[in-house]
C-alpha cells in the first residue's frame, strides 16, 4: 500500500478502525517519523498554533494526554510536507486561513485569540458542515456522481484521529493496545514434526 492510497482512505468516509492493518502500520511509521524529526516544515507558527488548538478541541486532554500531548500537529505537518500533493497542502492551509477569516468576521479575533466559548461555537458550525460533506460523499459514492471538494474540517478531524490513534499515547495509553506492528521477530525455527 502506498502513501497516496492511505491518504485516499483517510479522505473517505471509512472509519479509522476500518483501515487495513497495512495502512495503520504506514500511519504508525509516519507518526514515529514526525516525532523523530521534530521541527515544522510546512506550518508556520500561527498555523501550527491553530492546528494544535483545533486538534486539542477534537481530542482534549483527560486522564490521558490529548492531541497536543500526542504531537498531532507534527504528524499533520509531516503529511502536509511529505505526503500531500502541493495543491492539497495549499488547500489545507487555505482551510486554516478560512477558519481565521470566519473567527475574524464573527469575533474580531483570530481563532487562537478567541475565547473558549467562541472557538467551540465556530467548531460546532464547522463540524455540521463536515457532516454534511460526509453525507454528500457517501451519496456520491453510491450514485457515481463526482464527489464534493474536500471539506477542511472533515479532513482536519480525520488527520487528528489518525495522528492521535497511531501515536504511542493514543494507541497504547488511551486504547491500551500495542503499536502495530510491535516488532518483528524474524524467522523462528519450527519444532520437528513427530510421527
Amino acid at each position: 500500500m502506498q502513501r497516496r492510497d492511505v491518504l485516499k482512505l483517510l479522505g473517505s468516509t471509512v472509519a479509522l478502525s476500518a483501515l487495513p492493518r497495512e495502512a495503520l502500520a504506514i500511519l504508525v511509521e509516519a507518526n514515529a517519523a514526525a516525532t523523530d524529526k521534530g521541527g515544522l516544515k510546512t506550518l508556520n507558527a500561527h498555523q501550527d498554533a491553530t492546528v494544535i488548538m483545533i486538534s486539542e478541541m477534537i481530542i482534549p486532554e483527560t486522564d490521558t494526554p490529548g492531541a497536543k500531548g500526542a504531537k498531532v500537529n507534527e504528524f499533520i505537518d509531516l503529511l502536509l510536507s511529505e505526503w500531500f500533493e502541493p495543491e492539497e497542502t495549499k488547500q489545507f492551509l487555505a482551510g486554516l486561513e478560512q477558519v481565521d477569516a470566519q473567527s475574524g468576521t464573527r469575533f474580531s479575533a483570530s481563532f487562537v485569540d478567541c475565547s473558549e466559548a467562541q472557538r467551540a461555537e465556530l467548531l460546532k458550525e464547522l463540524d455540521a458542515a463536515a457532516m454534511l460533506f460526509a453525507q454528500k460523499q457517501k451519496e456520491s459514492a453510491r450514485t457515481a456522481v463526482v464527489p464534493p471538494p474536500m471539506d477542511f474540517f472533515y479532513q482536519m478531524k480525520k488527520l487528528t484521529l489518525a495522528g492521535y490513534y497511531t501515536s504511542e499515547i493514543g494507541f497504547a495509553k488511551e486504547l491500551g493496545k500495542s503499536i502495530i506492528p510491535p516488532g518483528h521477530a524474524g524467522c523462528a525455527p519450527l519444532p520437528e514434526a513427530t510421527k
